[in-house]
């Protein structure tokens, strides 16, 4: 009889007292005991295997987003290890929290000509060379005694926002393994008091001069402090601006909302920049996507800035913080102190402003399908309560950061560490599987939104939303080609070639072809397009949409709308 002790069963269960409930991976001779595990404690947790790593980290990934815990992957040896890399790297760069345990040959053939062999000896490629940075943790679990040591420093690492990565040799896996039961570490509260005070002294003087303007970034969504955000808002009546992967982090209906910063953003923010006292930068370090477009404006006016780590400002008045939503609430605490508490408006009971953010100009496009704009707007319509929307980078990503308009309670990632094409379908996937509930009890949709390019790379993951059921919508902007990269041969490059059109396809009848018993439409007009958008949410499982759009319209990218044309 088959123990139930090894070094595998006590992995899934710390990883469900850590309060994960699904892991996501593809299966391999070297990972196989993870998942016999998982059959074992199946009460626990749900493993779940995609079509490739690359998806399974994003569906990681994905599922720490919107949970702002701690997504788990796994893989087994060789190729599957190597293809999680482009999917940690994302993390890394987005600073989110996923545990990778990836499988290797047995310790007693290391070395030795193993198949699939990363030991590093003996000429082999090395793991934990490989892995080490793109991770903030990284170790061989050389024996069954050394596991627990090396789980809560992963699981540590991990949580200060990045992967960590177990390597676990199969003979390791199987091993038995004595010890107690796995204790999360504790996530202390850490920041720096001293510049706290610096921070909110600077907010002070501008109050009492002038306007303040916040721009918050992801650290806001990671730190689940969207709330904190809201109250601070209203505390100082500040303008407000979102980092373009923050969309989510304030409401657009909220007073103050002034867009999205940088290279997708809205004009509202820069003026609402030029007549402020402070710019505080919340858990966004103005990366050049965030700030572009706002160099001028963001030099002209003094600037303070919380979170895990400095801005990209020079010049600002920095105060770390590891938990946003406690600083925040202390702030909020501090600079009311001097006003009654019943006088602090209510959330519910604010007047939500207009949502009237100005649209970039675009220069006019006249080539087949739908344009990018009309295509969000009529998507916005129709989007239910509480609906999250993963995006993937490029020109469909730029029309949505700029255009979409979420309802409030929703989620909304898009990808810009990296900016590895695919992202967008396993990580919503990933978020799937762990909001695919409203408070009601009602399934709330996941929309993965997406062009053509990206789909023809990981689109199939497709295929592991309709294995588990789950309401997700995929919409493709089909255009036939790497628009983003026609883009830059027409405006830099003299439009003398293209590398980047390709033959047409039809994604909507392939999906239709492939999956019958799935939703899946092709419309060709916006009223045929919301008429599809009603029966997918009308649909409890995944559906498709796939629109046409002119691989030659520009979208809302500030870079490509101020380049001098060669």
């Amino acid at each position: 009889m088959r123990s139930s002790t090894r070094v595998v069963d006590h992995l899934v269960r710390a990883v469900s007292s850590l309060g994960v409930q699904h892991i996501f991976g593809v299966d391999g001779a070297n990972i196989e005991d993870l998942y016999d595990a998982a059959f074992d404690h199946r009460e626990l947790i749900t493993a779940v295997v995609a079509k490739h790593e690359f998806s399974a980290a994003t569906m990681a990934d994905g599922y720490a987003r919107s949970t702002a815990g701690l997504g788990v992957v796994c893989a087994t040896s060789g190729g599957g290890c190597m293809n999680l890399v482009a999917g940690l790297a994302e993390a890394y760069a987005s600073r989110v929290p996923v545990l990778a345990l990836v499988g290797q040959p047995p310790t007693v053939l290391e070395g030795k000509g193993a198949f699939q062999d990363s030991s590093g000896l003996a000429g082999s490629l090395d793991a934990v060379a490989l892995f080490g940075p793109i991770s903030h943790y990284c170790a061989r679990v050389e024996s069954p005694a050394d596991l627990p040591a090396h789980l809560t420093r992963a699981v540590s690492a991990a949580r200060r926002g990045g992967p960590a990565v177990l390597l676990l040799p199969k003979d390791i896996q199987q091993a038995d393994l004595v010890a107690p039961a796995f204790v999360p570490p504790t996530r202390a509260y850490r920041r720096d008091i001293e510049a706290l005070w610096r921070v909110r002294e600077e907010i002070r003087a501008a109050r009492a001069i002038g306007k303040i303007v916040i721009i918050a970034g992801d650290q806001v969504a990671r730190d689940d402090a969207r709330t904190e955000l809201a109250r601070f808002a209203a505390v100082l009546d500040a303008a407000v601006g979102v980092a373009p992967d923050a969309k989510d982090v304030y409401h657009h209906g909220d007073p103050g909302f002034s867009g999205v910063s940088g290279s997708m953003g809205h004009p509202e923010l820069p003026a609402a920049l030029q007549n402020a006292a402070l710019c505080l930068l919340v858990g966004t370090r103005m990366p050049v996507t965030a700030r572009a477009g706002l160099e001028d404006a963001l030099a002209a006016v003094p600037s303070a800035a919380l979170g895990l780590e400095p801005p990209f400002l020079p010049g600002s008045v920095y105060a770390r913080s590891n938990d946003l939503a406690r600083t925040l609430t202390e702030l909020c605490g501090e600079l009311d102190s001097g006003t009654a508490r019943s006088t602090v408006i209510p959330l519910r009971r604010r007047i939500p402003r207009d949502d009237a953010v100005t649209p970039l100009d675009v220069p006019s496009s006249a080539g087949p399908g739908l344009r990018y704009r009309d295509v969000v707007e009529t998507i916005n319509a129709e989007l239910p309560d509480g609906s999250d929307v993963f995006a993937d980078a490029g020109n469909t990503g730029a029309a949505v950061v700029h255009h979409l308009r979420l309802p409030r309670d929703s989620r909304f990632t898009v990808a810009l560490g990296m900016g590895g094409m695919g992202y967008a379908f396993g990580a919503g996937i990933g978020s799937a599987f762990a909001r695919q509930y409203l408070d009601d009890g009602d399934l709330r949709r996941t929309f993965v939104i997406a062009g053509d390019g990206a789909f023809f790379m990981h689109g199939m993951e497709i295929h592991t939303a309709v294995e588990h059921d789950l309401p997700v919508t995929f919409i493709v902007f089909n255009n036939n080609a790497h628009a983003m990269c026609i883009t830059r041969e027409q405006l830099y490059y003299g439009d003398r070639y293209s590398f980047n059109r390709f033959r047409p396809a039809y994604p909507g009848a392939g999906i239709a072809a492939m999956f019958p018993d799935m939703c899946a439409y092709s419309p060709r007009t916006l009223s045929e397009l919301a008429a599809a958008m009603r029966l997918c949410v009308g649909s409890p499982g995944p559906s498709f949409i796939a629109v046409d759009c002119d691989p030659d319209e520009i979208p809302p990218f500030t870079p490509f709308l101020t380049a001098p044309r060669r």
